[in-house]
């Protein structure tokens, strides 16, 4: 592989880092929001639909942390 590629996977790979940790301070804020609802609502459709939010962004936290891994070895 090229030195230019090797850039362009770089910067790839920096962006996907970036929109990690985005979405682990929506998982994070979610989390948060969900820790301080009283348990009578946590028990509800609104803590069942924070869970389920808080449920995806983990999963996709998750899957850029595997896509991170595997291109690092193709990175500058």
């Amino acid at each position: 592989m090229n030195k230019e590629r090797r850039k362009e996977i770089a910067r790839a790979a920096a962006m996907i880092d970036e929109a990690k940790g985005i979405l682990e301070t929506c998982r994070d804020e979610e989390q948060e929001y969900y820790d301080n609802m009283p348990e009578s609502f946590q028990d509800g459709e609104k803590g069942s639909t924070a869970q389920e939010a808080i449920d995806a962004l983990e999963e996709a936290v998750s899957s850029l942390e595997d896509l991170t891994a595997n291109i690092s070895d193709f990175a500058a």
